[in-house]
């Protein structure tokens, strides 16, 4: 007598027979698409746009160009007038989680000269930044920026080079000096807004050309 195979042997039998059949056929599941790439900028006024018109600021800029030349690449402006690299590192943990980058721009440390703050302190935050960035997958770029001559030659010099040496610790890409060509141009005081410490909007431009290169192998 012949038996009749139950059902869920049977529906086991067709999804077999169905796999079988993409298979074969060179069916495969969809990929999951890769994430789309992002850039966080984490800083101060200078990049906040403080005294500008909103998308005069080289972050927004930045992300103009982008729009036409890598139009997948996503750009998050985090930064905050007036902050210190302490106030940058306490808020990093939540923005990498957020926003999951690809690279952080980290343009912060002139509030602290500014304010007077040791720079034992502002070695060891931009130090957590870009180790904290670099442990999340992310690329780091330092922008790098110096302090008028009035501060004295010695603490200028050791400002300076806290850049430098954090980057080359950590094997992060550097820009020694965001305001090159500005700041320490013959005619400065005509790309500095009345306070003569934030850039006019026609500075910008200048400081995207001067980030755009150490900025662009990043996001190969």
């Amino acid at each position: 007598m012949k038996l009749k195979p139950s059902t869920s042997a049977s529906r086991r039998w067709l999804l077999t027979a169905l796999a079988v059949a993409a298979c074969a056929t060179g069916i495969a599941a969809p990929a999951t698409p890769a994430p789309q790439p992002v850039v966080l900028v984490v800083g101060d006024s200078l990049s906040a746009e403080y005294g500008l018109a909103r998308g005069q600021g080289w972050v927004a800029l930045l992300q103009q160009r982008l729009a036409k030349s890598m139009p997948q690449v996503r750009v998050v402006n985090a930064s905050v007038s007036g902050d210190t690299s302490a106030g940058g590192r306490a808020r990093l943990g939540s923005l990498l989680q957020q926003h999951r980058p690809t690279v952080v721009v980290i343009e912060l440390g002139a509030n602290d000269a500014l304010r007077g703050l040791p720079l034992s302190g502002t070695r060891d935050n931009l130090q957590a930044m870009t180790r904290a960035s670099q442990a999340g997958g992310a690329k780091v770029l330092l922008l790098g920026m110096q302090v008028p001559p009035n501060y004295g030659s010695a603490y200028g010099r050791d400002f300076a080079a806290v850049f430098p040496d954090v980057a080359r610790q950590n094997k992060a890409a550097l820009l020694p000096f965001l305001l090159a060509g500005i700041a320490d141009a013959p005619d400065a005081v005509n790309w500095f807004q009345a306070d003569r410490i934030h850039p006019t909007a026609a500075a910008h431009p200048r400081m995207l050309e001067n980030v755009w290169p150490h900025l662009q192998p990043l996001l190969r």
